[in-house]
C-alpha cells in the first residue's frame, strides 16, 4: 500500500486491525462485478513493515475481496488516501503458493519430457488432479453402484451414500467422491449432515456439474424411457 502522506507505523498498524472481521465493499469502477454493496470478511491483517509511504502487509480474506479497495479505505480512515502499490497472491483455496506454483519454463521443459516418454508421472509435476481443487469442500462418498447415475446427470439418493462429512447443511455445494478418492460431481445438499444419517431414501443432494465422464463405473441402473 502506497500512502499519499506520511503517517506515523504506529498509527498505520492501529487501523489496520481495525479493518479485520466482516465490512462492507462496493467493488471499484474497473472491476469484473456489478458495483454493488456487499459484505466480504477479512479473516486476518498482519502488518509486516513499513518503509516511509510504503506499507507492505498480508491479508487473509473472503473470496471476492478487494484489495485495492482495501487499501483506499484504510487511506480514507487514515485521512491521507492511499493506493495499492503491488500485488501478490500466496494462497487461493487449498493453493499455496509454496507448493503448487510452477513457472512456465517448468512447464516447457517438462511437457518435452511427457511428450517423449508419455508417463502420466511428468504430467503430475505440473498438472494436478481435479480433485485437489475440492479439497476444502464438504464431502460425500457414493457407492460404485451410484457412480455412473451420477455421470448422467441423476440427483444423489440415500441407498447411494457411504459416509458424509460432518456439519453439512441445507443448500451447502458438496463434492461427491467415489471410494477411490474420484470426483463425480459438485451438487447441492438438500438436507444436513444428520438427517442424511437417518435417511434410507429419498434425495439426498441435487447434481449442479458432472466431472466424470460416463461409462468409468459400469451401469448399475434402468431408464424409464
Amino acid at each position: 500500500m502506497k500512502l499519499h502522506s506520511e503517517v506515523p507505523e504506529d498509527k498505520v498498524t492501529k487501523v489496520l486491525d481495525e479493518f479485520q472481521g466482516p465490512l462492507y465493499q462496493r467493488p471499484p469502477v474497473r472491476s469484473a462485478v456489478k458495483r454493488q454493496l456487499r459484505t466480504r470478511t477479512i479473516y486476518y491483517i498482519e502488518f509486516m513493515e513499513m518503509n516511509e509511504r510504503n506499507v507492505l502487509f498480508k491479508v487473509g480474506c473472503e473470496a471476492g475481496t478487494y484489495i485495492r479497495k482495501l487499501c483506499y479505505d484504510v487511506g480514507e480512515v487514515l485521512g491521507i488516501s492511499a493506493h495499492m502499490q503491488e500485488l501478490r497472491r500466496t494462497r487461493a483455496g487449498p493453493f499455496i503458493e509454496d507448493e503448487s506454483l510452477v513457472t512456465l519454463h517448468d512447464i516447457s521443459y517438462l511437457h518435452s519430457q511427457w511428450e517423449e516418454t508419455k508417463e502420466e508421472s511428468i504430467l503430475r509435476k505440473f498438472v494436478s488432479p481435479m480433485e485437489k481443487a475440492l479439497y476444502m469442500l464438504p464431502k460425500i462418498l457414493v457407492r460404485d453402484s451410484a457412480v455412473d447415475a451420477l455421470c448422467h446427470g441423476a440427483h444423489l439418493t440415500a441407498p447411494g451414500v457411504l459416509s458424509i462429512d460432518a456439519e453439512i447443511k441445507i443448500g451447502d455445494t458438496v463434492a461427491v467422491f467415489t471410494q477411490k478418492g474420484e470426483a463425480v460431481t459438485l451438487s447441492k445438499s438438500f438436507v444436513s449432515s444428520e438427517k442424511i444419517l437417518k435417511m434410507d431414501h429419498g434425495f439426498v443432494a441435487k447434481t449442479q456439474r458432472v466431472m466424470m465422464p460416463r461409462g468409468i463405473y459400469p451401469k448399475k441402473w434402468h431408464s424409464t424411457k
